[in-house]
């Protein structure tokens, strides 16, 4: 069974100067600014968002879904799973592009111990879908396991 989900970027105008919008077909995005100024000069992110934070919002949702995934079958329950991904953006010989996704992860396993939960973690980080996707940048995984 194939998944297929897509997303619409309208821009109008120049790189610099132009703007867009982002929709989706579920209306979770629905008509999303984004610009230039939103990508390099709006960090706080009122103005609307940028590919960077949205590949960091999609690696982080899927990377604790998957491990949430290795925790119940390896028996156990999360009471949480946290997961903040920073993609960064560089310039780079030819423009500009990714050079890394840190993912900080904060879980709580009433059982598990944590050994087992960063050996867990690692996996998750190498095989969920996003990250696969992601291969060809260097992926960093910080764990924190709560007692």
């Amino acid at each position: 069974m194939a998944m297929k989900k897509n997303a619409t970027a309208v821009w109008n105008g120049t790189g610099a100067q132009g703007n867009g919008v982002l929709n989706t077909s579920n209306k979770f995005f629905d008509n999303t600014p984004y610009s230039f100024k939103t990508r390099f000069e709006n960090e706080d992110g009122k103005l609307g968002t940028n590919p960077e934070e949205l590949i960091a919002a999609a690696h982080a949702g899927c990377f604790a879904m998957a491990l949430s995934f290795a925790v119940a079958q390896a028996g156990f329950v999360a009471d949480e799973i946290k997961t903040n991904a920073t993609v960064t953006l560089d310039a780079v010989e030819g423009g500009f592009g990714i050079t890394g996704i840190a993912l900080k992860l904060e879980g709580k396993v009433p059982g598990m111990t944590e050994a087992m939960f960063v050996e867990l973690a690692n996996g998750a980080k190498a095989g969920c879908p996003v990250s696969k996707a992601l291969s060809a940048v260097p992926i960093s995984l910080d764990t924190t396991f709560i007692l």
